[in-house]
């Protein structure tokens, strides 16, 4: 598969933090995977974020750049993946 998407969006999301619209190279999310299980990560536009559903943790994206680290992912509630699934392009 190529890079994944949960909802496509119109150019990007906020992040947690709430910086502005922030676009991840696709080929970026084509290598990066979930420090914790080595996983394939869900790229959620709409919430500017790196979705590991295996470890339930959520990555930020801030200004167009993944935190891979652990400390800063949040948790996932039960509803946070529910209906988010690899879609391929870009």
């Amino acid at each position: 598969m190529s890079g994944t998407e949960a909802e496509p969006g119109a150019g990007g999301g906020t992040d947690r933090g709430g910086t502005a619209t922030t676009v991840v190279d696709p080929k970026l999310l084509e290598i990066l995977v979930c420090p914790i299980t080595k996983r394939q990560l869900i790229y959620d536009r709409a919430a500017g974020e790196l979705i590991s559903e295996a470890a339930r943790l959520a990555f930020p994206i801030r200004d167009g750049v993944p935190i891979m680290l652990v400390d800063e992912a949040r948790p996932l509630d039960d509803d946070d993946a529910a209906g988010a699934g690899p879609v391929s392009g870009p």
